[in-house]
């Protein structure tokens, strides 16, 4: 559906969510594995300084990640969304602009979420947008909407507050004293000042392999 048909004036689709009809409503994935694996990913992109620089940091480790987009950066920065799927990032919706949607009726959900997914597919034509994660963890209704669209929710087993920049140091050791088997690690690449996040992500990885751990995305991702 273009974007032009989902302005935010336009009448919210229908989704029905009566108990007995449709899909359940679904759990945020937070971990994906049982072993030694994390899964990174980040939030409020695309970013037009830190979004390419952590992609170079990711390739020279050779990391793939899943960005959950918004899509008013989207919107802006089309190019960077378009290098992040070519060097085989997996993408997911975080919303348009970035509301709290706890709230919202599932037809007001549906259309921000179906507008984001417009505007992603504007930038990359036909790549799967495969997850959802709701913005500020304020998840409501929005776990069902987005699975009856064929989104997973994806919450997190690992945060480190990296919103509020403590020092690539302490990001650090928040990362590496907060891995936990098949994690999936909340981190910013948007939304802010994020080279103290990119920095840590540089660190991080290479002392995590040495300690045993790897990276990998959920087997459902098509990406492995």
């Amino acid at each position: 559906m273009p974007p032009s048909t989902q302005s935010r004036h336009a009448p919210y689709p229908a989704v029905t969510l009566r108990p007995g009809i449709g899909p359940p409503p679904a759990r945020p994935v937070e971990v994906i594995d049982t072993g030694q694996v994390l899964c990174l990913t980040f939030d409020d992109g695309p970013h037009p300084v830190h979004t390419p620089r952590l992609l170079d940091v990711l390739a020279d480790h050779d990391v793939r990640a899943i960005f959950f987009l918004r899509g008013d950066q989207v919107v802006r920065y089309p190019e960077v969304v378009r290098r992040i799927t070519a060097e085989g990032h997996v993408l997911g919706n975080h919303g348009m602009r970035h509301d709290d949607m706890s709230g919202w009726a599932a037809g007001r959900i549906a259309s921000d979420l179906l507008e984001t997914n417009a505007v992603i597919r504007q930038a990359v034509p036909y790549t799967r947008v495969g997850y959802f994660r709701a913005p500020y963890g304020a998840w409501g209704q929005t776990p069902t909407v987005a699975a009856a669209l064929g989104m997973r929710p994806m919450g997190w087993r690992l945060a480190v507050t990296d919103w509020e920049p403590p020092g690539t140091d302490e990001l650090l050791r928040r990362l590496t004293d907060g891995a936990a088997p098949g994690a999936v690690v909340l981190l910013h690449d948007g939304g802010g000042d994020r080279s103290q996040t990119v920095d840590a992500v540089d660190r991080f990885v290479p002392s995590a392999r040495t300690a045993g751990w790897r990276f990998a995305l959920p087997d459902n991702s098509g990406r492995h």
